[in-house]
């Protein structure tokens, strides 16, 4: 489980999420009916971390630079995020192995 950095705190609303995206805000919440980004509700308003920001960038690169319709940067964005949560598996698998076998070794000894 991920803990809330500084780049997951919900800091922007949609209409300067949509600025800083260059994209229009209705666009924005159809990527949010679609499940490709999940901001965070605080009284009702939505609002964007800087990782929504960066999503909402590769949505957009995704689609108009490179042609990936919106259920292609679904799949896209299920390949990332299935990678991320492995690469965090292997780190704490690392971590335990590291530490199983770190109680296993002797320590040197200066008689030989």
């Amino acid at each position: 489980m991920r803990r809330e950095g500084r780049e997951d705190a919900p800091v922007y609303m949609i209409s300067v999420a949509a600025r800083i995206c260059e994209m229009h805000p209705q666009s924005i919440r159809l990527y949010e009916r679609l499940g490709l980004i999940r901001p965070r509700y605080i009284s009702r308003r939505r609002f964007f971390s800087e990782r929504d920001i960066e999503r909402l960038r590769q949505i957009r690169r995704l689609t108009q630079e490179m042609g990936v319709n919106l259920a292609g940067v679904e799949v896209v964005f299920g390949l990332l995020d299935k990678i991320e949560q492995l690469q965090q598996e292997l780190e704490q698998v690392k971590e335990e192995h590291r530490r199983a076998t770190g109680a296993f070794l002797l320590p040197a000894s200066s008689e030989e």
